[in-house]
């Protein structure tokens, strides 16, 4: 073999991506009172250090003090936040008044070295109609009011308030349902869409100012979103799909989905604005 055409080996380089938990951080998650967004508040919650402000989400007083209680039984060096509000309706001024509150009174964001925001927050909508069926124009702005605008207010007040933090990390928890049309799912296909373009553009236009974006994708998971699917999708074909994954026991579960997602995370395992979905690694 000549010289010209000796293959050569170089080590990869090292990832940009690649996010150091064990730091002071803020860390807020939105749908965090069960399933998927409770777990990986609390997994995440492990790694963080002393000082850091855990903050949650959602409509359930109850489920967000379950999922506090966890944390802190797992690190209670942490101060945890919560916050019961309906992110529907959730106005700028509310989110902004939330955000105030968690960090208390003279306190610096500037003493954290990562602050970081997972949009877990979402809802299958009405499965019981087909696209053709929904003329309802109240119940589509409702479902793109929860699963869509509130998000991207949030986002922009959350990037807003912590630009002075060196690291911010924004995750969109998404779904195989923005790439791929599944019957009877017309609400979260079409919102799963339009939210992860909107972190697509983020990640563009954030690329030089210390934002880092990554669109996750969790897989099937056991959660009361696919119990709903499996119960009442007007598709016998959905239903049949999460039976047969609970029957052969192959759905994941929110311990199976967070382990990768963390790895992922840390080991810079994506390209800021990446849909990453849990079977890719």
């Amino acid at each position: 073999m000549s010289a010209t055409t000796t293959p050569t080996t170089t080590a990869p380089a090292e990832s940009t991506t690649a996010v150091n938990l064990e730091q002071v951080a803020y860390f807020l998650v939105t749908g965090a009172s069960r399933g998927i967004g409770a777990k990986m508040a609390i997994e995440t919650a492990r790694k963080l250090k002393p000082g850091s402000v855990i903050v949650l989400l959602a409509r359930s007083a109850s489920g967000l003090e379950s999922t506090r209680s966890e944390i802190l039984g797992v690190n209670p060096h942490v101060t945890v936040v919560t916050s019961s509000v309906d992110l529907a309706t959730a106005s700028k001024e509310l989110l902004n008044e939330i955000l105030e509150k968690s960090l208390g009174k003279q306190q610096p964001v500037d003493r954290f070295g990562l602050a970081c925001v997972i949009h877990n927050v979402g809802t299958v909508g009405n499965i019981g109609r087909k696209a053709i069926e929904m003329d309802d124009r109240a119940e589509w702005e409702q479902y793109f009011g929860t699963n869509v605008f509130t998000v991207a207010v949030l986002n922009s007040c959350f990037l807003r308030k912590f630009q002075p933090v060196p690291s911010r990390l924004v995750v969109n928890i998404t779904s195989k349902a923005c790439l791929v049309p599944f019957q009877s799912m017309t609400y979260y296909c079409a919102g799963k869409a339009a939210r992860e373009m909107y972190f697509r553009v983020l990640a563009e236009e954030e690329a030089a100012s210390g934002v880092t974006v990554l669109n996750y994708s969790p897989g099937p998971v056991d959660t009361e979103m696919t119990v709903d699917l499996q119960a009442h999708s007007n598709a016998p074909e959905i239903r049949d799909y999460f039976k047969n994954l609970r029957d052969t026991t192959t759905i994941l579960t929110t311990e199976q989905t967070t382990a990768k997602f963390l790895h992922i995370l840390q080991h810079g395992l994506f390209k800021s604005g990446d849909h990453v979905d849990y079977y890719d690694h």
